[in-house]
C-alpha cells in the first residue's frame, strides 16, 4: 500500500470528484492521504474533509505563497492544531521565487509556523523555493529538531537534504522526480536513506510521467514509488512500505485504519 504525504484535494476539480477520486485511490491500492492547508480561510473545507473520510489526514498553516487573508500566528495555529485530525502544521516556508519582496515579513511568519510545531509537537510541513540557506537557518534558530517535519515537493540538492535531515527531517519526492530533466532530485533520490523518505503528488499539481500535464490526483503516487524503486535499483514494494511506514511514524497523530 502506498500513501499520498501531500495533496490538496480540497482544491477545485479534484474536491468536486466526490467519492471517484477516492475509489481511483483504492483501486491503485493508495490507503491513505494528507490534505495540507494553504490558508486559514481554507483551513474549516480542510478539515471537513479530513473528518468525513478516515483514511484522510490535514495540517493547518498558510503557504508562503499566500499572502492575503489572516495572517499566522502561533496560538491560532496551536487552537486549530488540537483537532484530532490535523496531524501537522504547515504548509510553510519560504518562497523567494514568486515573492521577493518582504522576505522578513515571510520569515515571521515561518518563525511563527515552527513555534507552534514546537509547541503541538506535531511536524511542520515545509515549502522552501530559491531559499534554502534561509529555510534551514530559520529551523535551526527556532529548534525545529524539537518536533521534525518534511521537506515537501523537494527540489534541492544533496547538501540541503543532509541538513535538513540533520534535524530530523524526512524529504518528499514528488512528479518531478519523474521529469526527464530531474537529475538533481533524481540523484537526492539515489542517495537518500530509505528510513527518511516520503512520497506524494502535490495533486493537482505535478502530475507524474506518463500522466504529466494533467490533473494529478493521489491515485497517481504509485508512479512516483516506481521511478524512485528504478533509480534505487530496487522494487515499488519496498519503496512502498518503507514510505508508509515513515509517514506513520513522522505524523505520529496519524491513526492507521
Amino acid at each position: 500500500m502506498f500513501v499520498d504525504s501531500h495533496c490538496h484535494i480540497d482544491f477545485g476539480e479534484l474536491a468536486e470528484q466526490g467519492d471517484a477520486l477516492f475509489e481511483r485511490m483504492a483501486e491503485a491500492q493508495v490507503s491513505h492521504a494528507l490534505c495540507a492547508a494553504v490558508s486559514l480561510e481554507r483551513f474549516a473545507g480542510v478539515r471537513a474533509l479530513a473528518e468525513s473520510r478516515a483514511n484522510v489526514f490535514c495540517s493547518v498553516g498558510v503557504h508562503p505563497e499566500h499572502t492575503e487573508g489572516e495572517d499566522p500566528k502561533a496560538e491560532r495555529l496551536v487552537g486549530l492544531a488540537a483537532h484530532e485530525k490535523v496531524v501537522a502544521i504547515g504548509e510553510t516556508g519560504l518562497d523567494y521565487y514568486w515573492h521577493k519582496d518582504q522576505p522578513e515579513w515571510q520569515r515571521e511568519r515561518f518563525r511563527q509556523h515552527i513555534r507552534a510545531s514546537r509547541e503541538t509537537g506535531k511536524p511542520l510541513i515545509v515549502h522552501t523555493r530559491d531559499a534554502a540557506a534561509d529555510t534551514v537557518r530559520l529551523l535551526r534558530e527556532e529548534g525545529a529538531d524539537a518536533s521534525g517535519g518534511v521537506m515537501h515537493c523537494f527540489t534541492e540538492t544533496w547538501e540541503v537534504a543532509e541538513a535538513a535531515m540533520a534535524l530530523g527531517f524526512y524529504i518528499s519526492f514528488s512528479g518531478i522526480v519523474t521529469f526527464k530533466n530531474a537529475a538533481q532530485i533524481k540523484d537526492v533520490a539515489t542517495r537518500m536513506p530509505l528510513e527518511r523518505m516520503l512520497i506524494e503528488t502535490d495533486s493537482p499539481y505535478l502530475a507524474p510521467v506518463p500522466y504529466r500535464g494533467k490533473l494529478n490526483q493521489p491515485a497517481y503516487v504509485p508512479h512516483v514509488a516506481q521511478e524512485v524503486a528504478r533509480l534505487r535499483g530496487t522494487t515499488v514494494e519496498e519503496i512502498a512500505a518503507a514510505t508508509t511506514d515513515n509517514f506513520f511514524r513522522l505524523f505520529r497523530h496519524a491513526t492507521q485504519h
